[in-house]
């Protein structure tokens, strides 16, 4: 998952939203958003690489993303980063109790938010330890939290007018489409050539080989209720499918 958007208790009738879009080689097999068969009360996609997920919610209001941090040339970590939301979508550990028990120098860099009803935290191996976070909007890609990399910025910025426009989809769904590229001068330099950078500078990524998978759109009501609606992409940025899952309490 390349890039999160995340309003926490900032809407009197969703206290949790997230949109967020997933940015990964066209060959790694995924599968799309949906009930979990071996835990049903996760909605998620699913890695069927290693089997964890980027981005998932429970019925219960769990919540779970991750991103990762881009460092080229550092050697990767002995597990998938994708373990670390599907353990806390399956388990029942409270936020706090669950990220002190991560164990940080398993993974390659990382950044991971976690909430439940009452809390939502996040955890970076490359920031730190565990911070529990206040009511906000915040937004993460593939450096820090809120690291103010143009696409992120820009994204908050929207994201934070949509929320007005709830409980309306589209709005969201808008902002993850932009293909906008940054301008030279603006860009981040995280190490990789100029031709990568211009090219991830965008909220939607498109290229042949690697880009945007999928865009999430997540819901969770005052009273609840969780909807979550993906819309998956292939190659060029194509759509590929949408779905709607939802639970009533």
């Amino acid at each position: 998952m390349c890039l999160i958007l995340v309003a926490w208790r900032q809407h009197p009738d969703f206290p949790l939203v997230v949109a967020a879009n997933r940015d990964e080689f066209f060959a790694r097999p995924t599968a799309a958003a949906a009930r979990w068969d071996d835990a049903p009360q996760v909605l998620a996609g699913r890695d069927l690489e290693a089997g964890g997920t980027w981005l998932g919610v429970a019925a219960n209001g769990r919540f779970a993303a991750v991103t990762n941090v881009r460092e080229p040339g550092v050697p990767p970590g002995r597990l998938s980063r994708g373990k670390l939301t599907r353990d806390f979508l399956t388990g029942g550990d409270s936020p706090g109790t669950y990220l002190a028990s991560v164990d940080p120098g398993a993974y390659s860099g990382f950044n991971l938010l976690v909430g439940d009803a009452d809390q939502l935290h996040y955890l970076s191996n490359r920031d730190g330890g565990v911070r529990e976070l206040p009511a906000g909007i915040y937004g993460v890609s593939n450096h820090l939290l809120d690291t103010p990399w143009p696409k992120l910025a820009a994204a908050k910025g929207r994201f934070a007018q949509a929320l007005g426009q709830l409980p309306a989809p589209d709005p969201f769904f808008a902002i993850l489409a932009d293909r906008e590229i940054v301008p030279d001068q603006a860009l981040p330099r995280t190490g990789v050539p100029l031709e990568w950078e211009r090219l991830l500078s965008a909220i939607f990524v498109v290229s042949p080989a690697y880009g945007t998978r999928a865009s999430t759109l997540v819901m969770v009501g005052r009273d609840g209720a969780v909807r979550l609606e993906e819309r998956s992409f292939g190659p060029g940025g194509g759509t590929l499918q949408s779905s709607v899952i939802s639970t009533a309490v």
